[in-house]
């Protein structure tokens, strides 16, 4: 990590004991960082072939912002819905990087949703929500987003592969047609069970993802009440007849596991899924090419496999 970008990089709470101001100031201070220009020494920068701009999206009872990233292309081009990671933190802008070279080498549209942040007031099933709305609304509303509604992918990262997973899970139900998801270190367990993974007890405290942060994360995704196995894609019952699947796994990860057995769940199922692992690659790897040097080919797989999904 830069000097710089150390510097302003805010300490992370107690996320045993953290307040409800502690985690606004802490996310506001990281989301700075993570949206600012000197933090591109690790986020990379943009593909410059891709216009990228803020649009707001009208949904029902509330507006959601999304980062739009276009390509120079003309005509109905595919559409890629993007859900970065972080859950109660977290900006689309720091994955411009992967989705700004999408977008131009596909081409395609590519739209990421900055969903609603985790917290107590404001759990799991509302960022789902944002994510399902805004995938819902754009299709809907083709011609005017100058996407082709039977070329539509959904794409996520950890929380972001979460949202998406259940995306194309609700998109499966209400027969809207994906041709692909891409699921990147996705958190699809929040059950008691996300504990019981070998993977968890194995990499409890890496630089990017530890124990102690999936557990607060699972307090804020899963209030008391809620049902989690609804929100834990691992455990749908219907998997049959998805989208097909790319499922991409860093090694060095606590939920590493978790990709794993969903990749094996979906195949079980009968839905095209296809599993790649990244060796010593860790949490979050794929919005740090500047640190992580597998950030690199696991993008040019990704790209790989969307141009041939949202091919004519």
């Amino acid at each position: 990590m830069s000097d710089i970008t150390a510097m302003r990089r805010p300490a992370e709470p107690d996320w045993s004991t953290v307040t409800a101001e502690e985690l606004i100031a802490f996310r506001d201070a990281e989301n700075r960082v993570r949206a600012s220009t000197a933090a591109r020494v690790i986020t990379g920068e943009p593909d410059p072939g891709a216009a990228i701009g803020w649009q707001r999206v009208a949904l029902p009872g509330r507006e959601l912002p999304v980062r739009v990233y276009r390509p120079s292309a003309a005509g109905a081009l595919p559409l890629v819905i993007h859900v970065h990671g972080g859950a109660f933190v977290g900006t689309a802008t720091q994955s411009d990087w992967v989705n700004s070279h999408l977008a131009a080498c596909l081409p395609a549209v590519v739209v990421s949703v900055e969903h609603r942040l985790l917290d107590w007031e404001t759990p799991l099933s509302a960022a789902a929500d944002d994510g399902w709305d805004v995938l819902q609304h754009v299709v809907e509303h083709a011609g005017t987003w100058d996407i082709d509604p039977a070329r539509v992918a959904v794409f996520g990262e950890s929380c972001g592969g979460l949202i998406s997973a259940l995306a194309a899970i609700r998109a499966r139900r209400a027969g809207l047609g994906l041709r692909a998801q891409v699921l990147v270190n996705p958190a699809v367990d929040v059950t008691s069970t996300a504990w019981t993974y070998d993977s968890t007890a194995r990499y409890a405290e890496t630089p990017t993802l530890s124990v102690p942060l999936l557990r607060f994360f699972q307090r804020l995704a899963v209030p008391d009440g809620a049902d989690a196995r609804a929100l834990s894609p691992l455990y749908a019952d219907d998997l049959d007849g998805l989208a097909p699947a790319l499922v991409v796994v860093p090694t060095c990860d606590p939920i590493a596991d978790h990709g794993r057995r969903y990749a094996e769940r979906l195949q079980a199922a009968g839905t095209p899924a296809r599993l790649s692992e990244y060796p010593e690659a860790g949490h979050a790897f794929l919005s740090m090419p500047g640190m992580a040097p597998q950030a690199t080919p696991a993008r040019a797989e990704i790209l790989a496999f969307l141009q041939e999904s949202l091919g004519e």
